[in-house]
């Protein structure tokens, strides 16, 4: 496709004139009727770029013009992918894709289209018929051989947001030069010229039930003391798509059906009840751990609005809950499985930004440890890579675990049937949760954990970071910068400072922010993050 001069109003306006005759929905025909009719700088937001593969695939607020998501978008982004895999796999047409969809404005569309975009191209398109979780599609795609696997989702986005991510063949999330070979053949692409087949092309099936009972079978075993009595499990799929399957889970796995946020448990793409489906956002599970509280339940635990991530809070002596940092929820995933499973091929994965205290805890039990760059499609690319190791555990703090071999992504399904084992094995053996914790703090030392994030625009996001990189600072907090290692792939720098203390910075892969990380043992690393957000933003 011909670029667009972004600095020219004219070009602009004639591109933005060719969408609106292609456009196939009443709102976004409407939405760029208006922008045609305002001021030029606004069609210019819309219209001087398009959406590139992140960390996570295409994210964005759903809206007209190729710098939001919409069906253009979407068809763009499918045929640019149909034609990579008629490229790279010369079974392709016969492997065909599968596609799964939550239930954010136009995600249906957005499947549907990718179907028909697929079946043009002769490649057969297998299509979830129901709102799903994002893990069993990850997981589906190596049930099913298909060449690729697409889910439409924005994850733990806001509201307005929707998105789109993909994976290849071998169950993984793309990465290089997978995602730039794509991504240069959805620049290739017209988004409004886009060849569609019929919805009802022979070549679009639907799948359902069996893929999901055996995904649900798979994620019920992953319990490693199943003879341990379960124990109160408050729970709320946060208004997305995982509610009724983690029910089933439960049921599956052998536990009581857990306490339900009822507010909270239908699809919806509003989140009327939180202003951020995030469990890590403040705020995000406080109706849960009402219900917790007022339940009696030993544990409460959140999915983000996919199902892919998991967070957790527990009770305190006091009678108050806590909610935990993803750290403190991998801690606890890696003692109990590093206890209750043996061999010296096991091989545990964490990220860059994640706490080093894993590979510690590696170290003590005699186990392979590896750390990878952030995003989960690392982790995944990672188990891979060392087929002659078996994974046993993966997770970066970010709310993402993964405690069984597939899928080759985070899931907060499987990740909750355990989670609540963990709840029981302590019950069962007179602990809490929190002594847990303690005890795994007498053993390895005090390691705290401090984050920061600063809202940005991504293009300066990554210039400041990139800057940061290029001449990093000699000094933080007072204390002097004793180490410096730079991850460019993953656009990272780490300090370590004098004492210990180590800090991290990045360029968010899918929010306008740059994100702060910080670590110590028995010391706190707030100060060195504050004073390097001071830096960033000074």
């Amino acid at each position: 496709m011909t670029d667009v001069n972004p600095t020219d109003p004219a070009e602009v306006r004639a591109t933005a004139e060719r969408w609106l005759a292609a456009e196939p929905d009443h709102d976004m025909r409407d939405e760029l009727t208006e922008l045609l009719a305002g001021p030029d700088d606004e069609l210019l937001e819309r219209f001087g770029g398009r959406l590139q593969f992140g960390t996570a695939g295409l994210r964005a607020a759903v809206g007209a013009g190729p710098l939001r998501m919409n069906r253009l978008v979407v068809q763009q982004a499918a045929a640019g992918l149909a034609a990579h895999l008629l490229a790279t796999d010369p079974r392709a047409r016969e492997r065909g894709v599968i596609i799964a969809f939550d239930a954010r404005r136009k995600s249906d569309l957005f499947a549907s289209d990718t179907a028909r975009v697929m079946a043009a191209q002769g490649i057969r398109a297998m299509v979830f018929d129901r709102v799903l979780p994002t893990p069993v599609l990850a997981w589906s795609i190596e049930q099913v051989d298909a060449a690729a696997g697409v889910v439409v989702t924005a994850s733990h986005n806001p509201p307005a947001d929707n998105g789109y991510k993909v994976y290849l063949g071998d169950g993984a999330q793309i990465v290089p030069p997978h995602d730039q070979l794509i991504s240069d053949r959805i620049d290739a692409v017209d988004p409004t010229a886009v060849p569609m087949s019929d919805a009802d092309d022979p070549l679009i099936g639907a799948v359902g039930q069996d893929l999901i009972d055996a995904y649900v079978e798979m994620a019920a075993s992953v319990r490693l003391r199943p003879e341990v009595p379960g124990v109160g499990v408050a729970y709320t799929p946060m208004h997305g798509v995982a509610g009724e399957l983690m029910v089933r889970t439960f049921e599956a796995a052998g536990y009581e059906a857990p306490v339900l946020v009822d507010q909270q448990f239908r699809p919806d793409p509003t989140f009327p009840t939180v202003a951020f489906p995030n469990p890590e956002e403040p705020g995000a599970m406080d109706l849960l751990l009402d219900v917790a509280a007022g339940a009696g339940a030993q544990v409460a635990i959140a999915s983000d609005p996919d199902g892919d991530r998991l967070g957790a809070a527990i009770p305190q002596a006091d009678g108050g809950w806590r909610r935990l940092g993803g750290d403190e929820i991998g801690w606890l995933f890696a003692d109990h499985i590093l206890r209750n499973t043996s061999g010296n091929d096991r091989l545990v994965i964490t990220t860059l930004v994640s706490s080093s205290l894993l590979t510690r805890m590696a170290e003590t039990h005699g186990v392979h440890s590896a750390e990878t760059f952030t995003g989960f499609k690392w982790i995944g690319r990672t188990i891979l890579d060392h087929p002659h190791l078996r994974f046993v555990f993966g997770y970066e703090q970010a709310l993402g675990y993964l405690v069984a071999p597939r899928p080759l992504d985070k899931d907060g399904i499987s990740a909750a049937v355990m989670f609540a084992e963990i709840a029981a094995v302590a019950a069962a053996e007179g602990v809490t949760l929190q002594d847990r914790l303690d005890a795994i703090t007498a053993e390895y030392g005090r390691y705290t954990m401090a984050e920061a994030s600063i809202r940005m625009e991504p293009a300066v996001a990554a210039a400041k970071v990139a800057e940061l990189r290029a001449s990093p600072p000699a000094e933080l907090d007072g204390r002097p910068v004793v180490e410096v290692s730079t991850f460019p792939e993953a656009g990272l720098l780490r300090l370590v400072l004098e004492g210990g203390i180590r800090v991290q910075v990045r360029p968010s892969g899918t929010e306008p922010k740059v994100k702060l990380y910080g670590e110590a043992v028995d010391a706190d690393p707030t100060p060195a993050v504050q004073a390097l957000t001071h830096h960033l933003t000074n």
